[in-house]
């Protein structure tokens, strides 16, 4: 049976369905006041040629940017939405969205962190409209990296709004819009950077619920393509720069995650040489990993056991004294939110120390009253919206897989239990991978059409393996569905 809506996803996780009616008030208010001027006067930035690129259909529009190549490197325009110019503190809007954290995306519409007439409409950089923006301009040199940073409030004007697939044709096509033509310049350039600082990017497939066309949903793999990629890199790029200006103040608070044990690269190694992915003498894990072609069977169930070497994410604030744990292993470096303010609470707080360190001026006190609690709040909402995404997907692919029991499938092998170093296999003295052969227990597969991840029995599997499996069951009430090699 086919379903048409996630209303049970929403009522299991008592999402809200509603601000209150004080939340709504100030944000109507808020929305209205937009064009009056405020008590300090805003730079002019509207002729910049800014653009947004987002996917198709967002009204909730954070960031617009225009990169330009210069003779000793590059020049990053990148306009944040300003949401601090629209949440009063402590008020019934600022408690509300310190409630919910952050946006919770669901296939048929999403949880905002702040009403509509603020995310879609007045905060949102929409094309054509004069906005308030928290404007970041950053200079690097020929390599890419910055060597100048300057942030302020200004009055920005979007020229057009893109969706990632459209920019990659004009790409492909020599047709780039002028604004972001340098992206395919320094875009590789802070990747090669990135490898370099050792940041682990996993290039697994991320799983999408999308309509079908006939009323219900049907799931696909989101592609990742070069322009996305390249996009991603600027707001990085920002977000290591306001990091370095937390740090250097002695205030804020910054998106953490440990290195990797020791143990846990040696497994990896280990479990790299029984998929025959080669791993040279002295080469790190960054560099080994960005050697992969994603598309190869044995590199993504190499991707899938490297997401033991990403544990332990979360926040770490600070006023006074830097934090001793700073970095974040996935990134090579520390690195704060602020590109995200609509959608992601942490980032309007960022954005005002940073505000406050580039103009000289002390941090204001209801930002470090917010700075204790703020890691909880985030690392409480990322945990939930985890979970709805993936009650979402496990939903769809029953409703996907509920005709079809009995056929069968074509699959990869992306993990084996006890072939990537489980408390058991440790327990026993066994190494991941060992000398490959096939292991008793469950097996993660990721069918090749539709693209599900699910469970199957592993007797005679391995990772990295191609294999056929029978689909037995489906439970629409847990949302599971069983496999067995066929």
């Amino acid at each position: 049976m086919a379903g048409t809506d996630f209303s049970a996803i929403r009522e299991e996780f008592d999402l809200p369905a509603r601000f209150s009616a004080a939340a709504l008030t100030e944000a109507e208010e808020a929305a209205r006041a937009a064009h009056r001027p405020g008590p300090e006067p805003l730079a002019d930035a509207t002729d910049l040629p800014l653009v947004t690129i987002d996917p198709p259909g967002a009204k909730d529009l954070d960031q617009a940017l225009a990169v330009q190549r210069r003779r000793s490197g590059f020049r990053v325009h990148y306009a944040i939405a300003d949401l601090a110019a629209f949440v009063r503190p402590e008020g019934a809007l600022d408690q509300e969205a310190g409630t919910r954290g952050q946006t919770v995306y669901l296939p048929d519409g999403s949880v905002p962190l702040h009403p509509p007439s603020l995310s879609e409409s007045a905060a949102s950089l929409l094309p054509g409209e004069v906005r308030r923006a928290v404007l970041w301009t950053i200079d690097t040199d020929a390599h890419g990296q910055p060597v100048d940073v300057d942030v302020r409030r200004a009055l920005v004007r979007s020229t057009a709004q893109y969706d990632y697939e459209t920019v990659e044709r004009a790409f492909a096509t020599d047709s780039a819009p002028e604004p972001v033509r340098a992206l395919a310049e320094l875009g590789p350039l802070r990747r090669e950077l990135a490898v370099q600082r050792g940041a682990i990017e996993l290039q697994l497939p991320e799983q999408e619920v999308v309509p079908d066309g006939n009323g219900s949903w049907s799931i696909t793999l989101r592609p990742r393509g070069d322009v996305d990629a390249w996009n991603a890199e600027i707001s990085l790029m920002t977000g290591m720069c306001a990091a370095q200006i937390m740090l250097e103040a002695g205030a804020g608070i910054l998106r953490t995650l440990p290195d990797a044990e020791p143990e846990a690269v040696r497994w990896l190694q280990r479990s790299a040489q029984a998929l025959g992915v080669p791993w040279p003498d002295g080469a790190d894990t960054a560099k080994v990993l960005a050697s992969l072609d994603p598309d190869r069977p044995e590199s993504l169930a190499l991707f899938s056991d490297t997401t033991r070497l990403l544990r332990g994410a979360g926040y770490t604030a600070f006023d006074g004294t830097p934090p001793a744990e700073d970095g974040h292993a996935g990134i090579g470096g520390p690195y704060a939110h602020v590109t995200a303010p609509i959608r992601r609470l942490v980032d309007r707080y960022g954005t005002e120390i940073c505000l406050a360190v580039n103009a000289g001026r002390e941090v204001p006190e209801w930002v470090k009253a917010a700075l204790p609690r703020l890691p909880e709040v985030m690392s409480a909402s990322d945990t939930l919206a985890g979970r709805v995404e993936r009650a979402c997907i496990d939903l769809a692919e029953v409703w996907l897989l509920a005709p079809r029991v009995g056929e069968t499938f074509e699959a990869v092998v992306l993990r084996v239990d006890g072939n990537h170093g489980s408390d058991d296999d440790k327990a026993r003295g066994a190494e991941p991978g060992g000398d490959h052969e096939p292991r008793k227990g469950k097996a993660e597969i990721l069918l090749d059409d539709p693209p599900v991840l699910a469970k199957c029995p592993a007797t005679g599997m391995t990772e990295g393996q191609r294999v056929a499996v029978r689909l037995v069951d489906v439970d629409v009430d847990r949302r599971t569905v069983s496999f067995e090699r066929a």
